[in-house]
């Protein structure tokens, strides 16, 4: 077992640690009864990092049934959370189990990740027939369509580029892709009419609206703005953050986590912040290149994919720049739902790296 845990990268989980300890200090900072909600998850996440790696995912490549069953199981999660959850900041998300909520819509991101890893590692060759992009699409649909119903748009928007990016990586044909951008048209057109809620399209609107409703959708924006804008290259300091500190910046410990600790930490922590994201995303990518089959390569592809909209959408908002969604900041927002599933993507990688090293 402590081979295994030697072999792994650990410059991979130096970066992890590094965003954890940020995220843990801004969520103390702005809420110390969150912090020992987040330390247990990352302290669950950790322990499964040094676990998974201890699995040979190999020879389960051979085992569809096992891949699609854990597939198929998370589409059943998704419908009972839609028919039994209760409704929580206007959407049915998450399944609560006494003072723990989970969101099953993050498990459905590696769940269609780990399934189009053994789909694409077998098919990707033959992408421009039509059978595989119809099955490839119906893959991605039945997640999607269901979290569009409970709303969540982020994740429905997470699950669309892990499609497309698998997409394009496999060679795709540009017609194809301009019928997959129809499909995406259409779909956002129904979404649009039929899932999203009044809420939603107001953040849609604002987007493209800086000044729309400075008091209620467009608040949130331009308070994430002011935190950055006044933090200054070292920031105001631990605990001394107006904005968080007073409460004008909403979800500081979410949605808006890294506005809350460039208001701290400065510019300076807001670079070093990304540079560790950046360097994550690099060990992921580098992983990927040097794996030995497909399955692997895909697998990395996917959690780079899903790591950086993330990213985009997250840090996106913080600045107006992509509509208030509700995604997280891989490793630094707080979300045990999140944070887990990052974690058993991060051990699949891990379990890979040990194999070949």
């Amino acid at each position: 077992m402590f081979s295994i845990i030697k072999r792994q990268d650990w410059f991979l989980n130096s970066a992890i640690l590094f965003l954890a300890i940020a995220g843990l200090t801004i969520i103390y900072s702005g809420s110390p009864n969150l912090f020992w909600y987040q330390l247990l998850w990352f302290g669950l996440g950790f322990l499964g990092l040094f676990l998974l790696p201890l699995i040979d995912w190999r020879p389960i490549i051979n085992y569809p049934r096992i891949i699609f069953g854990a597939y198929f199981l998370v589409i059943a999660l998704l419908i009972v959370t839609l028919f039994l959850a209760p409704t929580i900041r206007e959407s049915k998300s998450w399944l609560v189990f006494g003072p723990i909520q989970f969101q099953t819509s993050e498990l459905a991101k590696a769940a269609l990740i780990i399934a189009f890893a053994y789909f694409f590692a077998r098919r990707h060759v033959g992408i421009a027939h039509f059978g595989i992009l119809a099955t490839s699409l119906a893959l991605f649909l039945t997640p999607a369509v269901l979290i569009l119903a409970q709303p969540d748009l982020g994740a429905a928007l997470i699950l669309f580029g892990i499609w497309l990016g698998f997409l394009l990586v496999s060679g795709v044909q540009w017609r194809h892709l301009a019928i997959g951008l129809f499909l995406f048209l259409v779909i956002a057109a129904l979404a649009w009419g039929y899932f999203l809620k009044d809420y939603q399209k107001e953040r849609i609107i604002g987007l493209f609206n800086p000044e729309y409703d400075p008091l209620g959708v467009n608040y949130s924006v331009i308070q994430s703005k002011i935190a950055i804008g006044s933090a200054g290259f070292l920031g105001k300091g631990f605990g001394q953050g107006t904005q968080v500190q007073l409460g004008f910046l909403p979800e500081a410990e979410t949605d808006f986590v890294l506005a809350a600790f460039i208001e701290e930490w400065g510019l300076l922590g807001g670079f070093l912040i990304i540079a560790a994201f950046s360097f994550l995303m690099l060990r992921i990518i580098r992983i990927g290149l040097i794996s030995e089959n497909n399955f692997s390569r895909f697998v990395c592809l996917g959690a780079v994919i899903m790591f950086l909209l993330q990213f985009i959408l997250n840090v996106g908002s913080s600045i107006g720049l992509s509509p208030v969604v509700g995604v997280t900041f891989p490793f630094l927002s707080y979300g045990g739902s999140s944070i887990l599933t990052n974690f058993i993507l991060i051990g699949i990688i891990q379990s890979i790296v040990v194999r070949f090293r």
